[in-house]
């Protein structure tokens, strides 16, 4: 399992409790830094000032949807790293969603209804399988072949610990408000323990 102590991920998403969920799964999996965004235009704002590792960003928002916010980061001249991996969650699986979504320059798709086992699949992949980027026309954005995997010596890689106490316990500390977080969302929505999570009404979580 990865260490992930030394990342950050921005995740945009309009709809709070899902926002909670994607949240709270990132800092059970040890993510050091989650920054939240409720659309496409904070989530560009954000992202130009915090400069995330991996961005995960849901496709329907309003004002500005998860595409054209792709488009941003990979086109805007602020921009301050247009080959960071994002990550779509979406609702949608058909091929022409999905070929529109690689056409902006999403990395990987994350299909709603998911679970913590799908998210973290994902992450995984976007750090064991990085894909080289192309400039075609108007795309430019990973490639659409997978490269081979590569041994990556960047801030994702496996460690046994960390090394500084006060960062562990820190660490620590954020798990288990991320797992309490987690159990109240599946208590307060009749959830059981592994059950996807899909659309889900603000009304149900209120307490958080």
């Amino acid at each position: 399992m990865y260490q992930m102590h030394n990342i950050s991920i921005l995740v945009v998403e309009d709809n709070q409790p899902m926002m909670d969920i994607a949240k709270s799964l990132l800092l059970t999996f040890g993510v050091g830094h989650v920054i939240g965004a409720a659309d496409g235009e904070i989530g560009f704002k954000r992202f130009c000032e915090y400069n995330p590792d991996i961005v995960l960003a849901d496709w329907m928002m309003k004002p500005m949807d998860g595409i054209t916010f792709t488009r941003l980061i990979r086109n805007d001249p602020r921009s301050p790293n247009p080959y960071v991996p994002v990550i779509l969650m979406t609702g949608f699986s058909e091929r022409r969603r999905v070929l529109q979504a690689r056409d902006a320059g999403v990395t990987e798709f994350l299909v709603k209804p998911f679970n913590a086992r799908d998210l973290y699949k994902r992450i995984a992949q976007v750090i064991e399988r990085p894909r080289q980027f192309v400039r075609s026309g108007d795309f430019f954005g990973p490639d659409r072949r997978r490269s081979r995997p590569m041994n990556f010596s960047g801030p994702y890689r496996r460690e046994n610990d960390i090394s500084n106490p006060d960062a562990r316990e820190r660490l620590r500390a954020q798990q288990m408000e991320a797992h309490e977080i987690l159990r109240k969302i599946r208590e307060k929505s009749g959830m059981s323990p592994g059950e996807k999570f899909g659309a889900i009404n603000p009304n149900d979580i209120d307490m958080l």
